[in-house]
């Protein structure tokens, strides 16, 4: 267990992302979710990330469905602010073309105001069941940031020094912004999606080493970089498109490392993630047990250093990112 920052909120290492329950592109039962979380679980994973713009509310639904057999006190629990969702006259359709397969019951508003985000809050913790939550990040705040400055993360502030959460900060698919973050407000953690990778090292430039100087924290999501490097072939996506030719050829030469070493390239992408001191968990997505056990498996798996070195030798690592010295706890 990491503690995020200066809150005192602990996270596990290995994180439950609550993305991929919510129907992320394909149906999921509400059984298999509830399996997918048990497993989790099992496996000792007691962080849990969810948020609204994940199915419409049906990840918070269903991670708090789930959640409810266990004592509040012994996970945590983050979700999101920032997308506040509002019912619609007539259903048209369904949600596919925000990524989800669930009828289009309720819209998306962008909404980073102080209001808006005590109202999305409230609406989150009735769908999750519970009276609190550990950890509240303001979601993709990109094309928002003077609100989102202004208004939105004095709310969480408010929020913290009122007890109503433990632990605030913000989630992006993108390190500058985030590094900013760190350096001009006193978050006490960032969630970055993708942009610290085995492909994409984008984040080691400023907002790692800026989480380190400053005692913050940082979770990592999208590891994989949405599938490349879960199983890179020719039709697997990278940041939810299709894969470049140059980084599916990347991909395929670290993989072919990693089964000379005897490893997966699952094991060492969960790996590298981990491995920088600043990065107190990593999220997976997961929608079935079989992944999640999965997951579980490679994020405990040992790493030789011999994959790393190779990595070095050949150009598929840069000598400036930290690598794994032992096993993960």
């Amino acid at each position: 267990m990491s503690t995020l920052g200066g809150s005192g909120v602990e996270v596990s290492g290995l994180g439950f992302g609550g993305a991929a329950i919510a129907n992320l592109y394909t149906e999921v039962s509400d059984d298999q979710a509830h399996q997918a979380v048990n497993t989790a679980w099992q496996q000792g994973i007691r962080y849990f990330d969810t948020a609204p713009h994940y199915g419409l509310g049906l990840s918070e639904r269903r991670i708090g469905a789930a959640l409810r057999e266990h004592p509040r006190s012994s996970y945590t629990l983050s979700t999101k602010v920032g997308r506040r969702l509002e019912p619609v006259g007539t259903v048209a359709g369904d949600d596919l073309a925000s990524g989800f397969a669930v009828p289009a019951e309720q819209r998306r508003v962008w909404d980073f105001s102080a209001d808006g985000i005590r109202r999305t809050l409230d609406a989150s913790l009735e769908r999750l069941g519970t009276d609190h939550v550990d950890v509240v990040y303001l979601h993709d705040p990109d094309d928002h940031a003077e609100q989102a400055f202004r208004e939105g993360y004095p709310a969480l502030e408010k929020l913290r020094a009122e007890g109503v959460v433990g632990a605030i900060g913000a989630g992006m698919n993108q390190a500058g912004m985030l590094t900013r973050f760190i350096q001009d407000t006193d978050v006490d953690v960032v969630l970055c999606a993708g942009r610290y990778t085995l492909l994409d090292q984008s984040a080691l430039a400023e907002l790692l080493p800026a989480a380190v100087a400053r005692g913050r924290s940082v979770v990592i999501g999208g590891a994989f970089n949405s599938g490349l490097l879960a199983d890179p072939k020719p039709d697997a996506t990278y940041n939810y498109a299709q894969a470049p030719a140059e980084l599916l050829d990347r991909a395929l030469r670290m993989k072919a490392v990693a089964e000379r070493h005897g490893i997966t390239l699952r094991a060492a992408a969960l790996a590298f993630c981990a491995a920088h001191p600043a990065v107190a968990s990593v999220l997976v997505g997961a929608r079935s047990e079989a992944e999640v056990r999965d997951c579980a498996e490679q994020f405990a798996a040992r790493v030789p250093a011999g994959f790393w070195q190779e990595l070095r030798d050949t150009g598929l690592l840069s000598a400036d990112a930290p690598i794994p010295t032992e096993e993960p706890s």
